[in-house]
């Protein structure tokens, strides 16, 4: 029988791994440890693996796992930062994510961060627990049928936010390094980003880090946006630079940001810090701001996305391990 074994496992993925497996007929072993250097021995004697972790995998796990005859890692999720894709490939071990499992549900997050803060229904919600009643300009909101969204980055999950967004009304731009015409039923194309910001409200980014935006948006990008926008960024922590963000605001040049991820957010993502000290201050700067929502790379976490996840990664394992190759390899 193939024998595969699954790491960084949650309590919330064991049913739908197990039902796969006996769908399968595949022996399937689950650890919630995350794929290191000190426990890579583990995978010795198994046909496949399937990892979920947001840390750095180790370079020398390549080379290890290939003298276990290991032909892969599938991980389970669309993010792919983690990986070394061409030392894996010296290695002959194929990287494969799951690039589609739920976009619907990253999408809905955004466009529920956005209208928390145009709607400032935290402030409204402290006003209330207060006992103050009262309407006030403070609180006075914009309706999003009357604003500009630019969606940055048009891939599935940006597609699915501009017709959301266009669904109330709204008017959407976007920019992508790949324009692609089922995005241009919603959306209109910029000819640059700095054009796609620059009239909007609302800038929503959907896009993967690469080894060429690291930072994209840096002070010289946010002096492009219009002033009192509102930034959105359910994508990679990378793609921002959260000290210029916070400079922004500060300023007054944004009214305030939702980040469901955070640059340097793998210390923390997703654990439980109950009763310990976080030492990054700009961590703990984003927590206790009011035009600030931060929270734990969560937007795509729904039941449906979850078992798509789950299901995604062994398929992947499973198809490589009979055929040599998935449908969703990225190297």
């Amino acid at each position: 029988m193939t024998k595969i074994i699954m790491f960084g496992v949650r309590e919330d993925e064991k049913d739908a791994a197990l039902n796969w497996a006996e769908a399968n007929a595949v022996d399937l072993t689950l650890t919630d440890e995350l794929l290191t250097m000190d426990n890579v021995d583990r995978v010795k004697g198994f046909d496949g693996l399937s990892i979920q972790q947001t840390i750095k995998v180790d370079n020398q796990i390549y080379p290890r796992l290939q003298t276990f005859g290991i032909k892969q890692i599938a991980q389970r999720s669309a993010g792919f930062d983690m990986y070394d894709l061409d030392e894996a490939r010296k290695n002959d071990i194929i990287i494969s994510n799951v690039p589609s499992y739920s976009p619907n549900s990253i999408a809905e997050y955004a466009v529920t961060a956005a209208l928390q803060l145009v709607r400032k229904t935290d402030l409204i919600q402290q006003r209330v627990a207060a006992q103050d009643f009262r309407w006030q300009k403070s609180i006075m909101a914009k309706e999003i049928k009357s604003l500009q969204v630019a969606i940055i980055g048009t891939g599935r999950i940006g597609q699915i936010t501009a017709q959301i967004f266009k669904g109330f009304g709204a008017k959407i731009v976007g920019f992508d390094l790949y324009p692609n015409e089922q995005a241009k039923q919603h959306l209109e194309y910029k000819d640059t980003i700095e054009e796609a910001v620059e009239n909007a409200d609302i800038v929503s980014i959907h896009m993967p880090a690469t080894k060429d935006n690291y930072h994209l948006f840096d002070e010289a990008l946010f002096a492009h946006f219009k002033d009192g926008a509102v930034f959105i960024n359910t994508a990679r922590g990378t793609v921002v630079d959260t000290q210029a963000l916070l400079t922004a605001i500060d300023s007054g040049k944004l009214a305030g940001a939702a980040l469901d991820t955070y640059e340097n957010e793998t210390s923390y993502f997703p654990k439980d810090f109950r009763g310990q000290t976080i030492t990054d201050q700009v961590m703990l700067e984003l927590i206790s701001r009011r035009d600030v929502i931060l929270t734990p790379h969560i937007a795509f976490y729904t039941n449906i996305a979850v078992q798509n996840l789950v299901e995604g990664g062994l398929d992947a394992t499973l198809s490589v391990i009979q055929t040599g190759t998935c449908d969703t390899r990225l190297n």
